[in-house]
């Protein structure tokens, strides 16, 4: 049996806010609850714990099966957001303003193809307000200085290039 584009979708994106729940652990345990930005992290890691939910339900829903990469985004994620938060609290901001945008871009460029085959409104509409979602964590972290982190332009080009990676390889694999 052939995939699906959607099917396809369905998987990098559930595999994408797994991630997002991993690198938010991983700052967490690093950075306690005490810290800078300690409860904009949580709220964004609530709301990534929300969208990998509604993920996993459509994906058992639809019979999609999940990356086989999962155990990798586990501790690859937690590693991620344990090293910057490791760096500072600028720093943890820099991953999730890096991370975020990379998403704004995929989740667009996937609207612009569900709309172009115009059949499949429920996963239309969720990654909709998911996008919104991740626009509004780009937001405040760069409201929280993540551009002023150390290395910035480096640790930034790093994250985004390691998502787009990460996205190629959960489509496939």
């Amino acid at each position: 049996m052939t995939e699906s584009s959607t099917d396809r979708m369905i998987r990098v994106d559930q595999a994408g806010e797994y991630g997002a729940t991993r690198i938010y652990a991983g700052q967490l345990a690093v950075m306690g609850n005490r810290a800078p930005h300690a409860g904009e992290i949580a709220a964004m890691a609530r709301a990534e714990a929300v969208h990998k939910a509604r993920f996993d339900a459509m994906m058992i829903e639809r019979g999609v099966r999940p990356t086989a990469l999962q155990p990798f985004w586990s501790i690859a994620g937690f590693a991620v957001g344990a090293a910057t938060a490791l760096i500072g609290p600028k720093a943890a901001m820099a991953c999730t303003a890096a991370v975020e945008e990379e998403i704004d871009k995929h989740y667009s460029d996937q609207l612009d193809e569900l709309e172009r085959a115009g059949d499949d409104s429920e996963l239309t509409a969720m990654v909709a307000e998911f996008r919104d979602d991740e626009r509004e964590h780009h937001a405040a972290a760069i409201a929280a200085g993540a551009e002023s982190a150390p290395g910035y332009p480096l640790l930034s080009g790093a994250i985004r290039l390691g998502c787009r990676v990460a996205i190629r390889l959960a489509e496939r694999i």
